[in-house]
């Protein structure tokens, strides 16, 4: 069975920057499964992975565009520290969700001075090239249930 559309599709996959530093990777976990052609996975990503079938083993590099796109530097900007009044220990690398007027976003704090408070709200990924070594493990028909819901369920069905 090929990947394509509303397929359930299980992946080993290691990601690794230009660098070749390993990001993330499924071994020693689960291999990642997700519903193809629902978002769930970055479009190049997706894309690359269009048409293969269980077995099938692929290095890929998947350019900005195609993965959390480039950096906005409009999205780092300097906030007042009394925006964080409820966190007593607010330190770099702590994440948040925003409310922006473009819907909500994760935010990083990148530095703590004072009364100022620096966040970004682009992903960290974001202007990298990204690398996937996968093995494709499994294809199989996702259940209506699942395509109603655009997600996979783990074994034995619903899990949320």
């Amino acid at each position: 069975m090929q990947i394509a559309k509303h397929k359930v599709v299980t992946i080993d996959y290691t990601l690794t920057d230009a660098d070749k530093n390993v990001l993330d990777s499924s071994e020693g976990r689960e291999p990642l499964s997700y519903l193809h052609g629902t978002g769930r996975v970055i479009p190049g990503l997706e894309s690359a992975l269009e048409g293969k079938s269980a077995g099938e083993e692929l290095a890929v590099t998947i350019p900005p565009e195609e993965a959390y796109g480039q950096r906005n530097e409009m999205l780092v900007q300097e906030v007042s520290r009394g925006q964080f009044e409820t966190v007593p220990d607010l330190a770099v690398g702590m994440q948040f969700q925003a409310q922006t007027m473009a819907g909500p976003r994760v935010i990083t704090v990148v530095e703590v001075e004072n009364d100022k408070v620096t966040v970004d709200g682009n992903h960290a990924l974001a202007g990298m090239s990204l690398n996937f070594n996968i093995n494709v493990v499994e294809v199989r028909d996702a259940t209506a249930e699942e395509i109603s819901h655009g997600h996979v369920h783990g074994p034995g069905g619903h899990h949320h």
